[in-house]
Order: C-alpha cells, then structure tokens, then sequence
C-alpha cells in the first residue's frame, strides 16, 4: 500500500486517483494516517463483503430464534454492568 502525506496528495491528487485504481493508497498527516483512497470498485467490494457477512449473521439468527423482550431487557442490563 502506497503512503504519501497529506499536503503533498493536494498537490498530486489527480495522479492519487490514478493510483488508487490499482492499490489503496494511505494518506498521512503529521506521520499518523487519517485515511485511505481506494477505488471505487474495491470499495464496492468490501461493501458487498460487509452485507454478506451481515446476511449471513442475520439468516444465523433466524434459525436460532428470537429473545423474548424480557430476555432481551435481562442481557442488555447483564452486559451492560
């Protein structure tokens, strides 16, 4: 992954997008980074990854059944201490 600070990608943004289409590329402020370029369609991959890890967890709880309000008040209030 490419890493570049963050006033030198204002200066180079144009080729940052050229870049971000083959590899993220980590912008850096201060030495620390803040965020990450990627391409449009890397993103949307990790999007539909995120909804089928959601699904999958989803259809889970349906097989396993549901709580009850209460049950549900009495492990909210359990994890919460």
């Amino acid at each position: 992954m490419k890493q570049i600070a963050a006033t030198e990608a204002r200066t180079r943004f144009g080729q940052l997008l050229e870049l971000a289409i083959n590899e993220p590329v980590t912008i850096e402020r201060k030495g620390r980074p803040v965020a990450v370029l990627l391409s449009s369609s890397e993103y949307q991959r990790l999007a539909d990854l995120e909804d089928h890890y959601w699904g999958e967890k989803a259809v889970k709880a349906l097989q396993s059944g549901f709580l009850s309000e209460g049950e549900t008040n009495h492990w909210l209030k359990k994890s919460s201490i």
